[in-house]
Formats: C-alpha cells, sequence, structure tokens
C-alpha cells in the first residue's frame, strides 16, 4: 500500500498555553499532548513531517541573550544560531515524546529531528524593509546604540519601547531535502522545518552563509509540502476551525473551502489577519495550486476528528 504523507505545521505558541505556564517543563507538557495527537495520526496509517514555529523560544533566547550582553558583556549570538538553538530545544521535546507515545502504544516507530536550513533569496524585498520584530524592548538610546555599532533596524513599537526588527523574506529552497525524503522513505516519523527553516542565502561559489531574518513557520512547511508531494498540509493552531468575518456580526465558522474560495477570501483583506490565519490560508493556496490534494487547518486537539472530518476546514483543489 502506498504510503500516506502529511506535512504537520504546529505553532511555536502552542507549546506556551499562556503566560503562566512558559517554562521549559511546561512546553515540555505541551508538547506531550501534542504528540498524543499526532501518533493518532501515525496510528490511522500517516507517514508525518512535523514543522513547527520558533516565535516564542527565539524570543526568550534573545532576551537572555540581552540580559548576559548587558550584565556579563557576552556576545550575543546571531539570529541565524538563535533559530538553531530553538530548532534542537523544540526537536528534542517533540522528539522523545513521541518516541515515549509510540511506545506506550506498542508502535515500534523511529523518530529523528533534522536540523533544517532553508535558503532565502539575498535579494528578497523584505531584506529592505524589516517588518519583523525581535527580542525585547530598549529605550530610544539603546536602540540608537545597536543600530550604529551591530547595523540593527529599530522601531518605535506603539508607545511600548523600541525593538529590533528583521527580514521575513520567503522560502525558495530545503537544503536537507534529501535526508527529509530518505527518512519519510524509511518510515522515520520526522522533525523539521522548525521556525521556517534557518534561513541561509547562497554564494555565487555555492557555499551557505547564515543571515539575520525570520521564515514564516507556515510558508516554509508549504514548501516542504510542495517537494515532497504530501498528500495533506495541516497546520495546527489555536481554533478549531477558519473563519470569515471574524469578530464581527457576521462571523462564519467554515466546514470546508475550495482553493478558489481561499483565494477570494484573501484577496478581499478583510478576513485574515495578516499576522495570524492570512499566511496560513496562503501557505495552503500555495500547496493547492502546486498540486497538493488537501490541506486541513484545525487546533492540535481537534486533529484526529478533523481527519474524519467532524471538524475543522478543509481546503481542496476544488
Amino acid at each position: 500500500m502506498e504510503k500516506k504523507v502529511a506535512v504537520v505545521a504546529i505553532g511555536g505558541n502552542s507549546l506556551i498555553k499562556d503566560n503562566a505556564h512558559q517554562s521549559c517543563q511546561d512546553q515540555y507538557l505541551a508538547a506531550k499532548e501534542t504528540a498524543k495527537h499526532i501518533v493518532d495520526m501515525i496510528e490511522a496509517g500517516w507517514e508525518v513531517v512535523i514543522g513547527h514555529g520558533n516565535g516564542p523560544q527565539v524570543g526568550f533566547i534573545l532576551q537572555k541573550a540581552e540580559i548576559a550582553e548587558k550584565q556579563a558583556g557576552l556576545s550575543m549570538a546571531p539570529l541565524d544560531v538563535c533559530g538553531a538553538q530553538s530548532q534542537g530545544q523544540i526537536g528534542y521535546m517533540l522528539v522523545q515524546n513521541l518516541q515515549n507515545e509510540l511506545k506506550t502504544r506498542g508502535i515500534n516507530k523511529p523518530v529523528a529531528c533534522v536540523l533544517e536550513q532553508t535558503i532565502v533569496d539575498k535579494n528578497d524585498p523584505a531584506f529592505q524593509h524589516p517588518t519583523k520584530p525581535i527580542g525585547g524592548f530598549m529605550t530610544e538610546e539603546e536602540a540608537n546604540i545597536k543600530a550604529e555599532s551591530d547595523g540593527w533596524t529599530v522601531v518605535e513599537d506603539a508607545g511600548r519601547g523600541w525593538r529590533r526588527v528583521v527580514a521575513s523574506p520567503l522560502p525558495m529552497e530545503i537544503v536537507e531535502l534529501d535526508a527529509i525524503k530518505a527518512l519519510i522513505q524509511a518510515g522515520i516519523v520526522t522533525i523539521s522545518i522548525g521556525g521556517g527553516g534557518i534561513p541561509v542565502i547562497k554564494n555565487e561559489d555555492g557555499s551557505l552563509e547564515g543571515v539575520s531574518a525570520v521564515i514564516d513557520k507556515d510558508f516554509g512547511n508549504s514548501l516542504l509540502a510542495r517537494k515532497i508531494n504530501a498528500d495533506l498540509l495541516l497546520i495546527s493552531t489555536a481554533v478549531e476551525k477558519v473563519a470569515i468575518n471574524y469578530g464581527t456580526p457576521e462571523q462564519k465558522w467554515l466546514d470546508k473551502m475550495t482553493l478558489d474560495e481561499a483565494k477570494a477570501y484573501l484577496k478581499e483583506g478583510k478576513h485574515f489577519k495578516s499576522g495570524s490565519m492570512a499566511p496560513k490560508i496562503q501557505a495552503c493556496i500555495w500547496f493547492l495550486e502546486a498540486g497538493g490534494k488537501q490541506a486541513l487547518i484545525t487546533n492540535p486537539e481537534n486533529i484526529g476528528r478533523a481527519l474524519r472530518g467532524e471538524t475543522g476546514t478543509m481546503i481542496t483543489a476544488a
């Protein structure tokens, strides 16, 4: 029987329930819950590749580094290295919890985490107009110093202070794609595309170089789903279903959408916010336009029900 392959994208925020549960132990327990839902998919016959967000985790890494720089004079790691650290941290939590859950259910299936680099175009317009805020807040004086000494782009953030902003370029290539394909073919549960991937550029001689940028994790997982010809792109988020006219008296929850409907809703510009649902819808659109069979958006606890058609929002080519 031919394998059914799903790319499952989970948000970095899904590992942090609220402000009172941000510790590593809290995130580990959240990963444990997520692992149960993913193993449900494996029991149902899916081969899964798991991508994850890392926004909050990279934020914590940066803020700790900022404190260490101020108090102990320790130099901060570049943003690409911070992304790699978060891939290892989150990957470890997911790998161990998946291993434990698979063992509990008597399923003999290995799990692996691939540290993954994503190539972006060094001429992407995003590098000329950085918009993604990262790290902690600074005074205007501190911000000006970092702008001059380290070349940071800094902006005032709604009266709360000054923050560094970086580019969010589109993902172009997955460096470790062949390794990921080999793991899938071998039946290994694979975690990769953490935070959209560690952003790198390819130099003229073919060498790779890390850059200070943030890749949208849904865009990164959509690219992976296209490159491996996945049967399903599943985006796990904070809501059970997608809604149009969200937060208004005309709000309507959607059980299903066609590709054309998704494109029309996105084009209207009023239904999906740029920082939340819009990139998820765009990621699904790109996947389906490239020949993907179906995309599904739901929250972690409803993955099983959504795959049975009982909830979630399914997006299909027609």
